[in-house]
């Protein structure tokens, strides 16, 4: 944990910057721990519990437990890549606020899921923001760029510093989100790119075989924003391929 103070501070206020919580995870390349359990899913956790369960309840005793608000910053998934993207309750208007302000493409209204850092900080009062963007296991210059200026003006929307990064855009709502899966076992060619706009039935990419034989179309089955896709050639039937955020009325 590393404890530090922002510069320009306008009232008496800090940041705790915790770069890497899951070391374990961090130094394997894996999200889970020893214990084989999954650290976002251990929270708020237990002072005599598993190694997850330690682990996020020294987070929530040590940081969280002091702090007003704060950001989780992902990185999507193995082998998928996401559009920068910032998820929280956009039902609480000052969380909707400071989500907006933090200016990704997109804002999404997504579910507490239980056990998450997430759902525990709100349990206890805090608001929290996640962002999520780019791949695992790379350095993408765009999603850090807009990860650091999307911090800066969340500050500033708090009052911490003043403003630094002027809004490039206005983050489009997203209601809900739908993964496009995988209807046969195949070589897997995507056809579409992070943050286009598709209707339903456009044709999101294709699976085919190793011999060239005729594809298998993939088409979207709701209308909205690519925020999600996957980076794998080789997919299963089941595996999700490419995620539509379905846009606020």
């Amino acid at each position: 944990m590393v404890v530090t103070k922002v510069y320009h501070l306008r009232q008496a206020s800090a940041v705790l910057a915790v770069p890497v919580v899951n070391v374990f995870g961090f130094i394997d390349g894996s999200r889970y721990l020893p214990d084989r359990r999954d650290l976002n899913r251990a929270f708020p956790g237990s002072p005599r519990g598993s190694s997850a369960s330690r682990l996020a309840h020294l987070m929530m005793s040590e940081v969280v437990e002091g702090c007003d608000a704060g950001i989780d910053f992902h990185t999507a998934a193995d082998q998928r890549d996401n559009l920068p993207q910032v998820r929280a309750d956009l039902t609480d208007d000052h969380t909707r606020r400071l989500a907006c302000a933090f200016g990704a493409p997109v804002v999404i209204d997504a579910r507490l899921r239980d056990g998450s850092l997430r759902e525990a900080a709100t349990a206890r009062g805090k608001t929290v923001l996640l962002y999520e963007g780019g791949q695992t296991r790379r350095f993408d210059e765009p999603v850090i760029t807009a990860g650091v200026a999307g911090t800066f003006r969340v500050l500033a929307e708090l009052g911490m510093i003043e403003s630094r990064y002027p809004p490039e855009q206005n983050p489009q709502a997203i209601a809900s989100t739908r993964w496009i899966r995988a209807r046969r076992s195949g070589i897997f060619r995507l056809g579409t790119e992070l943050g286009v706009g598709v209707e339903e039935s456009d044709v999101v990419g294709e699976i085919g075989d190793s011999l060239g034989g005729r594809p298998t179309r993939v088409r979207a089955a709701a209308g909205g924003v690519v925020i999600g896709v996957t980076r794998s050639p080789l997919v299963n039937r089941g595996d999700a391929l490419v995620n539509i955020g379905i846009p606020e009325e």
